[in-house]
């Protein structure tokens, strides 16, 4: 665990190799709050937080997943029981997920394969629908007199949400501003992409979301993968330009279909594949610009499972631009 700023701190969820994946415990008075939770076998590091800073799981009053995907809300079934008077604060349409978890885990299962969600996800546990509290956009939380701000910011997903601290003019971004691994930070500071996972894609929702979170003027961004990033208007224009890149992407993907004079399985045939390849020199491409200096081939070995993901993501993309095409007529 690493304190961040004043009151709150990073702790690693150890999901693939350290420092991919955080969650965040924000301490106001004796009150706690925990912003994602890592996946299920994260448990055991949250509660040792807690413990470290003299406090126990009673004085945790708020568990508040930017969205529903496992990387992020995996534990919060776990934390829930662990912590007796916490209550869940979730985006109204992510909470049906977390109280009956079965799709969310189907889901899952679908994009990862069972054998690879047991072994880094483990377990989702039901939460109560009396312990849900479906947080409103331009809610305001009360942390032991810590302000805390929750808004809606569709585009990685049309269930997520960003929390806002007062007290730092910090944001809890989940996926909304982007990742920014450690490993490829340089001179010119961290490297940014947007992550394109299943299954809600909508780069024109994605770039309002960003340019809401910047008119606050934020003094620092608290992201899940990974960690503290400071000048967050700086930062904006990485991000903007990746979720603008990854969508021309697919679309290039989308004109071969076009181009096949209404063959669209054919020009469906293989897609995923060559997305997965357009994505990988995409993003080691734009590392590079950025001043990366790892070899390519480590690049992508780094970047194999958002590659994997992001382009899975473009694909659904792309079959629900061809069913709202067919549906327009």
């Amino acid at each position: 665990m690493e304190s961040v700023a004043e009151g709150i701190y990073c702790i690693d969820t150890d999901l693939y190799r350290p420092r991919l994946a955080a969650s965040y415990l924000i301490r106001g008075g004796d009150s706690l709050a925990f912003v994602d939770t890592g996946v299920a076998r994260a448990l055991p590091r949250l509660l040792d937080a807690v413990a470290e800073i003299g406090l126990t799981p009673e004085h945790v009053d708020m568990v508040i997943p930017t969205h529903v995907h496992l990387d992020h809300a995996g534990a919060a079934g776990a934390l829930l029981q662990a912590c007796p008077n916490a209550r869940l604060i979730v985006h109204p349409k992510g909470a049906p997920h977390l109280i009956d978890p079965a799709k969310l885990i189907a889901g899952a299962t679908a994009v990862y394969g069972a054998e690879e969600f047991e072994r880094h996800f483990g377990a989702l546990t039901p939460i109560p629908e009396s312990r849900v509290e479906l947080a409103q956009d331009e809610q305001s939380l009360d942390l032991g007199g810590r302000i805390l701000r929750f808004i809606d910011t569709p585009g990685h997903a049309n269930h997520h949400g960003c929390l806002f601290d007062e007290r730092t003019r910090g944001w809890f971004t989940g996926d909304t501003f982007g990742i920014a691994y450690p490993e490829f930070y340089t001179e010119a500071g961290p490297w940014l992409f947007a992550p394109t996972t299943p299954v809600a894609f909508d780069p024109t929702a994605w770039q309002a979301s960003v340019e809401r979170l910047l008119e606050v003027a934020p003094q620092m961004m608290f992201l899940t993968h990974f960690g503290r990033v400071d000048a967050p208007a700086a930062l904006g224009g990485q991000l903007r330009a990746s979720i603008a890149t990854l969508a021309e992407v697919a679309l290039r993907e989308e004109e071969l279909g076009e181009d096949a004079s209404g063959q669209q399985e054919q020009a469906e045939d293989g897609r995923l594949a060559r997305l997965k390849t357009a994505v990988a020199d995409s993003l080691v491409a734009a590392a590079q610009a950025h001043g990366v200096r790892l070899e390519a081939e480590h690049i992508r070995a780094l970047l194999a499972v958002d590659t994997e993901l992001n382009a899975q993501g473009l694909d659904v993309w792309l079959k629900r631009r061809r069913k709202q095409r067919e549906a327009a007529g």
